[in-house]
């Protein structure tokens, strides 16, 4: 299993829900949280055989920005 960390723009409970919705049709996620207390509002995924750009491009085609962040 492996965690990934992104940087995203979400700051509304409503953006949480439009990616709940694109979050919880990918089979590969174990789960997922938000923080949104953090600057970056953080996004961690915990995931197996899930590329970061594939995450990327998907919330990004969404209207939401987001970056992998290394940690």
């Amino acid at each position: 299993m492996n965690i990934l960390v992104f940087s995203t723009s979400v700051k509304e409970k409503r953006q949480v829900n439009k990616v709940t919705t694109l979050l919880t049709k990918i089979p590969a996620i174990a789960q997922w949280n938000f923080d949104l207390e953090d600057c970056d509002n953080i996004l961690r995924i915990e995931a197996d055989n899930l590329s970061p750009r594939y995450i990327e491009r998907l919330l990004i085609g969404a209207g939401i920005n987001c970056r992998e962040l290394e940690y």
